[in-house]
């Protein structure tokens, strides 16, 4: 076998991942603009995070989540309701979407210790989840509180975590039956 040949076969793999992560942060930013808007949109996009890393594994799924936020944060309209900026992650939303890098690190962690069973994966999404409400939250309450005036957590927890809590189960779900469904047809 040739040095070219060997070459191009050592190369090949990198640029499927690049082209996998790509992939997913624009899956992501189309899971984004499919939305219900209230003060924090019900949207698809923790859906693409499940997904991403599930399929993905965590290293490349949490890179295309990571993407997605790049992306975002330099202007690309990528975020819920076609927005993009810095802006919009500094805003009252931000720390949801900057939560989403906690979800898939959390996933990856889980991953890396116990392996890619189901239980894995369906606790790991749930502990994702719950990083992703409490940055989220936390960073919701500073700056709805620096703009407005103090607000209590059960206040935030009502308007920001309660209402999603069945329809991110729902997306949990989902995620982790296509996770498991196309996972064969994804190098790993």
């Amino acid at each position: 076998m040739s040095n070219e040949t060997t070459g191009a076969a050592k190369r090949s793999p990198r640029v499927l991942d690049l082209v996998l992560i790509a992939l997913f942060a624009a899956l992501t930013a189309i899971c984004s603009w499919i939305s219900i808007p209230t003060s924090i949109p019900f949207t698809l996009q923790t859906f693409a995070v499940f997904v991403a890393v599930g399929l993905l594994g965590g290293k490349r799924g949490t890179l295309a989540v990571l993407v997605y936020i790049l992306l975002g944060a330099v202007g690309l309209p990528v975020f819920g309701g076609f927005s993009g900026g810095i802006g919009i992650l500094l805003g009252s939303t931000g720390g949801y979407i900057i939560g989403f890098l906690g979800s898939a690190l959390i996933m990856w962690g889980m991953e890396k210790l116990w392996g890619s069973k189901a239980w894995v994966q369906i606790v790991s999404m749930l502990a994702g989840l719950l990083v992703c409400y409490a940055f989220g939250t936390a960073w919701f309450t500073v700056v709805y509180t620096s703009a407005n005036g103090a607000v209590t957590l059960l206040t935030v927890l009502g308007w920001c975590v309660f209402p999603f809590i069945p329809f991110d189960l729902l997306k949990i779900a989902l995620a982790f039956v296509i996770t498991n469904r196309l996972r064969r047809y994804v190098p790993q």
